[in-house]
């Protein structure tokens, strides 16, 4: 049977349309494109998606390494979806809102990285397997021949990877209202501290690629699972005692 181009096209493509949809929700500065009530739930509705536009570019490949890879990538999904959710919820209960603007108006005095740091870590690690990168990219590894992009070439290559990079920048764009205080800074426009520290998350985002190896899928499953939910639930029953006694 013949690859399914439809489908990987549409998995490649979708991966760069859920970055760009991620990235309505970000406040730099006073300038937001989408002012939602639930945008922390919007932001996390579109990592959903990734899921699931990874699965289809696997799937649509219909070859052994293509499937494998799109396996791999829904095993390490689930194992760091759930950590993630909780790294999420502790900003919004520490705002008593679902909204970002809010979000950040809350770190007004404190930046909540300072307060919630597990929950910092978790979100980064988050962000960077849902963008198939570095330690995380097992899914496209050398062992599977290139796993979920086995059988894409030429623009459907470039569109894939595209994606993949977009939903790491808008990644690193939303740590910065959940933990980073949003605009706040002197001297410097509000938008122009959004877009700077957005920078440096990202940085550190790359960095990690080259200073972490790639280990077996299993083992980084076995951290989500076994530290990272733990020590999620922990960070956001600290930050609801705090709430609960300001």
């Amino acid at each position: 049977m013949a690859a399914d181009s439809l489908l990987w096209r549409i998995g490649g493509g979708g991966m760069l349309v859920a970055a760009l949809l991620k990235i309505t929700v970000v406040p730099f500065g006073e300038w937001t494109l989408f002012d939602f009530e639930a945008g922390l739930v919007w932001f996390n509705a579109m990592d959903v998606l990734v899921w699931a536009f990874v699965w289809l570019v696997g799937w649509g490949g219909n070859s052994a390494h293509a499937l494998v890879g799109g396996y791999r990538f829904l095993a390490l999904a689930v194992a760091y979806e759930l950590p993630l959710m909780f790294a999420l919820i502790a900003p919004a209960i520490a705002a008593e809102s679902l909204n970002v603007g809010t979000i950040v108006a809350a770190q007004s005095e404190l930046w909540f990285i300072v307060w919630m740091p597990v929950a910092f870590v978790i979100y980064s690690v988050g962000v960077v397997a849902f963008s198939v990168w570095g330690p995380f990219g097992s899914s496209l590894g050398s062992d599977i021949a290139g796993g979920v992009a086995a059988e894409l070439s030429g623009v459907d290559r470039l569109v894939f990877f595209a994606g993949r990079y977009g939903v790491l920048v808008a990644g690193a764009a939303f740590a910065v209202p959940l933990f980073l205080g949003g605009g706040s800074g002197a001297f410097l426009p509000e938008w122009s501290w959004s877009l700077l520290k957005t920078v440096l998350v990202l940085a550190a985002f790359v960095w990690i690629r080259r200073k972490i190896p790639l280990m077996r899928p299993e083992k980084f499953m076995e951290v989500g699972w076994m530290l990272l939910i733990p020590a999620g639930m922990l960070q956001d029953l600290l930050v609801a005692m705090v709430v609960v006694n300001r």
